[in-house]
């Protein structure tokens, strides 16, 4: 029991850990097919934290190869960047399909799935994907 309940912990850590890089990419991706780039001020505005706070999380984006950027400059996905932001959006779209399934409001659904969506396992996801495909 301890074992798999220190698994358990462990996963939701290494989880939280790619959460950040996760959001960042979909938001870019998001502002870019939106507006045709994104930019500090509007991934601070789209995310709900400061500027300062971008800026950081940009340049460990840029050290894990995830993104390109230049101060005073556009934020741009690199071909890693953009594959994660694909995989991640699918996901998010997954668990809203599943949450709307069960009958939860838009609002509430889309709030839920981004927490969610950085926790649920790919068998867990292959499921809500059925349910939602078979009308189950």
């Amino acid at each position: 029991m301890e074992k798999r309940q220190a698994a358990n912990f462990s996963q939701t850590r290494r989880e939280h850990a790619s959460e950040i890089a996760e959001d960042y990419v979909e938001a870019i991706a998001d502002l870019v097919v939106e507006i045709g780039e994104a930019r500090v001020v509007d991934l601070a505005k789209r995310l709900g934290v400061t500027h300062v706070t971008v800026n950081r999380t940009i340049a460990r984006l840029q050290k894990a190869g995830l993104v390109t950027a230049q101060p005073y400059r556009a934020i741009f996905l690199t071909e890693k960047g953009r594959h994660l932001a694909v995989a991640c959006k699918s996901r998010h779209e997954i668990v809203v399909a599943f949450l709307h399934s069960l009958g939860v409001p838009e609002r509430v659904a889309e709030r839920d799935a981004e927490g969610i969506e950085h926790h649920v396992s790919p068998e867990t996801l292959a499921a809500f994907k059925h349910h939602t495909k078979s009308g189950k």
